[in-house]
């Protein structure tokens, strides 16, 4: 996502995954370039498509006006990024460079020996890493290798509003609890609107809830044991008390009827946010350069923002994040032009693309951001983001990431599930522990 992150469906995933496995065993044995057929002095980057391609463009052309070898800026739309990055990463089609979120969505790569680790890169430029708050650079090493430079800003989810729409509806300002949130539910739907948008054909959208829920109950720590691999805490007291939650949620009209028909990469949920269809929308930090974009409008007038409520008696503290601690750019192993993308990476720190990514309200984790801040599209949201992401206790990485991408069908279609009521609690736990 997820900036957006979108992932293969459940009923195509596993022939897509097994493929991918096998097509990545084979590259790594051939010890042939899957750029060899690129035409010369061109290096290729590839991007995930939205809003936010305006500052890649920009850093691209940057560099173009003093590089022999020119940078290739190539786009794939939001909701086909992750299934063609698959496609494409092992054949001669293959980019120099591609956008990910680290964590598990690179480590099949690493393991296949497809990228390169950019270590020789940040020894000769200290800058490569030190420019850059550790704990976000360390989300792309693996084996205590670097993997990935951080190429566009923190996304933590937060729960963003219609302010219009909540006055008209008697809620007064964004709700601190879940209790206030479930109230502010029923008075929405008395209003005739629908309380919660959500891009649940994507699917991604609907996981932001569950971990959100999940950290507010069990702390960040229930999480983490699961990925180590204690698959007995998805059958704990504290994950039955999230899914409980979660159900009084969904089964209460929050996200009306339709919403696994709903897509946030082509801009169905923000518009029942931005058109006052629905009240709230919980969107990781891009959702503003995607309203800025699509309703500037009604960014200016009515957009509103919080952190996710507290819950009564939970572990988690109520200042923990969940999301994407970046996006991040990794090099194929077998580029041609590894000093022209060791280059073209320094300008991921430099002040021109702080600069440009706050300009459309996104938040860079360089050393140096914070001083830029004031040169946002609106500061006063850039410093509650960037006050988020500092007074954090923890910054859980969005499960779809932390785990490797072949777990991720099955993640999204036990959350689908489970939200849609084909499956029960016991359901949903059985699907997490098979991970």
């Amino acid at each position: 996502m997820k900036n957006n992150r979108s992932w293969l469906r459940p009923a195509t995933a596993a022939a897509g995954v097994l493929a991918l496995g096998l097509s990545l065993s084979a590259c790594s044995n051939s010890g042939e370039s899957s750029a060899a057929n690129r035409p010369e002095n061109e290096v290729h980057v590839l991007v995930y498509g939205d809003a936010g391609n305006d500052v890649e463009r920009a850093m691209a052309d940057k560099f173009n006006e003093t590089s022999d070898v020119k940078v290739v800026l190539d786009t794939i739309p939001g909701a086909d990024y992750q299934q063609k990055l698959q496609t494409v990463i092992d054949t001669d089609s293959a980019p120099d460079v591609f956008f990910n979120w680290g964590g598990g969505s690179i480590t099949d790569y690493v393991d296949a020996g497809l990228l390169m680790p950019l270590d020789d890169f940040i020894e000769e430029d200290p800058q490569l890493k030190d420019a850059f708050l550790p704990s976000v650079f360390d989300t792309a090493v693996v084996d205590d290798k670097a993997y990935g430079i951080p190429m566009r800003g923190t996304q933590p989810v937060m729960l963003f509003s219609n302010e219009e729409v909540l006055a008209k509806a008697g809620v007064d300002g964004a709700p601190k609890t879940w209790d206030e949130l479930l109230e502010a539910v029923e008075k929405l739907k008395a209003a005739g609107v629908t309380p919660i948008a959500l891009g649940g054909a994507d699917e991604w959208p609907t996981l932001m809830w569950v971990e959100y829920v999940y950290d507010r109950v069990a702390g960040p720590e229930l999480f983490e044991s699961a990925l180590a691999g204690d698959e007995k805490v998805w059958d704990s007291a504290e994950s039955r008390e999230a899914l409980g939650m979660l159900r009084e949620l969904v089964d209460s009209g929050a996200f009306g009827t339709n919403f696994q028909s709903v897509k946030f990469t082509d801009g169905g949920s923000a518009s029942l946010l931005s058109s006052g269809q629905a009240g709230f929308e919980l969107m990781g930090s891009w959702a503003y350069s995607t309203h800025q974009d699509a309703a500037p409008e009604f960014v200016e007038t009515a957009l509103g923002y919080s952190e996710f409520p507290t819950i009564d008696g939970g572990k988690g503290d109520p200042q923990n994040l969940v999301g994407n601690t970046n996006n991040f750019y990794s090099v194929l192993a077998n580029t041609r032009y590894p000093e022209t993308v060791r280059d073209f990476l320094k300008l991921m720190y430099s002040d021109e693309f702080v600069q440009e990514q706050v300009a459309i309200g996104n938040l860079p984790t360089t050393t140096n951001t914070e001083q830029f801040l004031d040169q946002s599209a609106d500061p006063d949201y850039a410093r509650f983001q960037y006050g988020l992401v500092e007074q954090a206790p923890a910054f859980q990485l969005s499960w779809d990431q932390a785990y490797p991408p072949s777990a991720t069908p099955a993640i999204h279609g036990a959350m689908s599930d489970f939200f849609s009521g084909r499956i029960d609690e016991d359901g949903f736990i059985a699907a997490m522990q098979g991970l």
